[in-house]
């Protein structure tokens, strides 16, 4: 896809999304023989269920027939969110990762599993936990510091909670 495209398609679909109280995380369009499938990743601070995947889908789908945004062959559209295992590149990423474990690759060099705490301007207070025993220790990383992280997945965690909270939802319409 090209930038143009993708510009063109972030500036189209963007107003819309955010009118259904959603950010627009991700656009990609990728070819399936010979059909093309636009996918459309979006989320929020409060999560994104199936319904207003359904609505955000009608609206992005009708502004999309009234436009030639895609060009004049077939597509599919697909609307859902980022997932359970999530990569973390904007603040509000962060934020929303608030109490999730989440796995980070350090720009000194290795690797860190930890709990994030709280998220500032700077950087966020994570929980490191304990091995074999001993206690969990906190710790600071600014974000500088940091060059990838993924929320990871928790079936078991301490409290109780299962983690459910992403399940990729998709809502498909042409």
């Amino acid at each position: 896809m090209s930038t143009t495209q993708s510009e063109r398609l972030r500036e189209l679909l963007e107003p819309l999304v955010a009118s259904q109280g959603l950010d627009l995380e991700e656009i990609t369009v990728d070819s399936v023989g010979r059909r093309r499938v636009l996918s459309v990743v979006v989320d929020s601070d409060t999560g994104a269920d199936l319904d207003r995947i359904a609505d955000v889908s009608r609206v992005l789908s009708a502004k999309l027939d009234e436009t030639d945004a895609m060009g004049e062959g077939e597509y599919t559209l697909e609307v859902g969110t980022p997932g359970a295992e999530r990569a973390l590149t904007e603040h509000r990423h962060y934020v929303r990762a608030t109490g999730r474990l989440v796995r980070f690759q350090l720009g000194a060099g290795g690797e860190l599993v930890a709990r994030i705490l709280t998220v500032d301007d700077d950087g966020l207070d994570v929980e490191v936990p304990g091995v074999k025993g001993r206690k969990a220790t906190a710790r600071r990383l600014a974000f500088g510091d940091v060059d990838k992280a993924r929320v990871q997945v928790e079936f078991n965690r301490k409290d109780g909670s299962a983690d459910h909270s992403d399940s990729n939802e998709k809502e498909e319409e042409a």
